[in-house]
């Protein structure tokens, strides 16, 4: 399969050394912050896109990418506003897109349980919920995308709630996040409940990038041949 990685940062270079290891795929476009604004003629010879570029780009990627006819797995964040058009160009270019705010397995059971435990905690208001995101200072993006799901995880289920907050401390209508950059730090996403007399908190910590550059190097291959848009539980089947 050959592959372009769009946004050869970090991520795009660990993708690429996972890909080198394996020796089954072949990276053949690298597309970069100092390079030229990707064109239609340059993914010719590509079967899959896996983009980890910024937000103020992604957008305009994934719109060549589906001009293009090209399958393209999308870790960049900050274009979520943007959702219906994507979805209405997905359709329209009878395309492929496969996205997440975070491609690791850990993260995504992690998903799971947040889920389960915001609707067990929503029916005890003495508790009051709240999340923490810490990461490196080369993190542009905050909240993280992966605190952004959360959030929006947690927000239907409490009817007195009606948005997230970078401000602190949060309004009383607000779920307050709590994003810190440190210098080499683990990667940290914790929710906390919190009442009078005791606390209540999930973790999940990431040790390295490979298990995000592991999931979308998987999605980009459980992508080929199929048409529409897809997330992580669809590919982990939860």
């Amino acid at each position: 399969m050959k592959i372009a990685l769009i946004g050869y940062g970090k991520m795009g270079k660990t993708i690429e050394h996972l890909i080198e290891q394996a020796g089954k795929d072949e990276v053949c476009l690298r597309v970069d912050s100092k390079s030229a604004p990707l064109r239609l003629e340059d993914l010719q010879v590509v079967d899959v896109a896996i983009e980890f570029s910024r937000p103020e780009t992604v957008l305009q990627n994934i719109n060549t990418c589906l001009q293009a006819k090209v399958p393209m797995v999308v870790g960049t964040t900050g274009w979520y506003d943007h959702f219906d058009a994507v979805q209405d160009l997905v359709a329209q270019e009878q395309g492929s897109l496969f996205f997440a705010s975070n491609f690791s397995l850990g993260v995504n059971l992690f998903f799971q349980i947040n889920k389960k435990l915001a609707a067990m905690m929503a029916k005890y208001p003495e508790y009051a919920v709240s999340i923490k995101e810490i990461h490196h200072t080369e993190k542009l993006d905050a909240p993280s995308g992966t605190a952004i799901t959360l959030a929006n995880q947690i927000l239907p289920h409490y009817s007195n709630l009606s948005d997230w907050t970078l401000e602190q401390p949060a309004g009383e209508r607000q779920l307050g996040i709590e994003a810190l950059r440190e210098p080499k730090v683990k990667g940290t996403h914790e929710i906390k409940y919190l009442s009078e007399i005791d606390e209540i908190s999930i973790q999940h910590k990431a040790y390295s990038r490979l298990g995000f550059a592991q999931g979308a190097l998987k999605a980009a291959h459980w992508l080929q041949g199929k048409q529409g848009i897809y997330t992580m539980e669809d590919l982990l089947e939860l």
